[in-house]
């Protein structure tokens, strides 16, 4: 049916820009909670081209969900939006399953409409559990409540920025026909660096790329990456809950994008055997006022005495938070050391087989990045569980802590059980996430292969966790 006569919402990229850079502002400037609701409702009553708002949320593992609410309906019923949590993996039982989703006013995106459709914008929700209390597994409300709760008590800012790396592949729906299949297909062979300018995978970046800019992610660059079919856009430093989400944002317009050119973004740590995987490094600081923290002139690799304590926290932890971080089967496959693979329990100016890297840094971008966090993990569980840890936990008595010949694990089995024995784990998360988490984890695992093998099995993609539907999971 033609919708052209219908007077929906279809702004310009360059209206959308401004738009979603005010909105940025607001957030950055952190304008009081009620003042940007009663903005955002004054412009959804005003804008009548508007027909519904899509509300976002990420289960447990961290797929991204997706409601659309008439905008009349939800402008009405915004207090009291429920849903039913039973059919969200990793959440309550049937017998408890009512929840409600809570809008988050200063996470509203105007979205392009050739992406998006006409007449929508987006809004994160927090996810409320019956009694009125945040849900526990909604770790974008957990993640929220912990930078706050720093902010208000320290005067802390938890800064992030995530160089998410993907691949293209021909065909839409690519990892779902994949059991059947047995292959992904490169739709470019360039490499690092190297593409002609209209190559499709050029053409695939640079569409991303200005979507990005619409939305106001502020892109600070984009290349085809290492391995064959596989890209990188970069965009900038952000507080650490709009982070998270722009990684969402970032993996949903890629894949839409890729969709409407008749491929498939692919966000498997290692979907192909014998080339490079793909990372999502994480880079983090913390900010007090207007002073990096992390910043210290006459320090070490010029980072603050702050600075390596949180390293060192994380370094002790490393196998506890390993699953958080590295979530899949397939996740496992990256942690190869042929490929520049970050699974050396150490910190290093240089060595890229680090987990933790010291880049080059100043007053304003020193920081820390986390090298082995893979692409399909939950943005924010893992930017919770690292920031907790870097800022809240110990140090081991480990000889050469930061050097010393210690490496992640080699498959999700040996991680489900470090994860499960963290004492930890337990206490940053509740022994009811720890639980239910692992329970997911291993449910995926008993469906694979315990040996990885030199091929990517059908499983490791079929059931994992930003894969599967309800169809595949019961073709077992």
């Amino acid at each position: 049916m033609s919708t052209e006569y219908r007077n929906f919402l279809a702004l310009t990229y360059e209206e959308l820009e401004e738009l979603n850079l005010a909105a940025k502002a607001d957030r950055v400037n952190r304008v009081a909670v009620d003042e940007i609701r009663e903005k955002r409702i004054k412009y959804l009553t005003g804008e009548k081209r508007i027909k519904a708002v899509t509300v976002l949320f990420s289960d447990l593992e961290g797929r991204l969900h997706l409601l659309d609410y008439d905008k009349k309906f939800l402008l009405n019923s915004f207090e009291n939006l429920t849903f039913d949590g039973s059919s969200i993996r990793g959440f309550t039982a049937q017998h408890e399953s009512d929840l409600r989703l809570g809008i988050d006013w200063g996470a509203f995106y105007w979205v392009p409409a050739d992406v998006f459709g006409t007449g929508k914008v987006l809004v994160f929700g927090t996810v409320i559990d019956k009694d009125g209390s945040a849900y526990s597994g909604d770790m974008r409300g957990v993640l929220k409540q912990y930078a706050e709760k720093l902010y208000s008590e320290k005067g802390y800012t938890l800064n992030a920025a995530n160089e998410i790396e993907g691949f293209l592949f021909a065909g839409r729906d690519a990892e779902q026909k994949y059991a059947e299949t047995g292959k992904f297909e490169f739709i470019n062979t360039g490499g690092y660096y190297h593409v002609l300018p209209l190559d499709p995978l050029r053409q695939f970046i640079d569409t991303a790329a200005e979507v990005q800019r619409a939305m106001g992610f502020q892109n600070e660059k984009d290349h085809p990456e290492v391995a064959p079919s596989q890209f990188e856009i970069n965009y900038g430093y952000g507080e650490v809950v709009a982070a998270a989400d722009q990684i969402q944002l970032y993996k949903l317009l890629t894949r839409q994008v890729a969709a409407n050119m008749g491929y498939t973004a692919c966000y498997l740590p290692k979907p192909v055997v014998g080339v490079n995987g793909s990372g999502m490094h994480t880079n983090m600081s913390i900010s007090q006022g207007k002073t990096n923290l992390f910043w210290d002139p006459a320090g070490q690799e010029k980072l603050s005495a702050f600075g390596w304590d949180f390293i060192d926290h994380v370094l002790t932890y490393a196998l506890d938070l390993c699953l958080i971080m590295n979530p899949s089967v397939n996740a496992y496959r990256r942690l190869d050391p042929h490929f520049e693979a970050p699974n050396q329990i150490k910190a290093s100016a240089t060595d890229r087989g680090s987990m933790v890297r010291v880049p080059i840094g100043n007053s304003k971008s020193m920081r820390v990045e986390v090298r082995a966090v893979a692409p399909d993990a939950n943005p924010y569980l893992a930017l919770y569980s690292i920031f907790r840890t870097g800022i809240d936990g110990t140090t081991a008595e480990i000889d050469n802590l930061r050097q010393a010949q210690r490496y992640l694990p080699d498959h999700i089995q040996e991680a489900i059980e470090d994860f499960k024995a963290s004492s930890w784990i337990t206490e940053i998360l509740g022994a009811d996430v720890q639980g239910r988490f692992a329970d997911l984890k291993q449910a995926a695992a008993d469906r694979s292969p315990k040996e990885l093998g030199t091929y990517v099995k059908g499983s490791e993609v079929q059931f994992h966790h930003e894969v599967y539907n309800q169809s595949l999971w019961n073709n077992f």
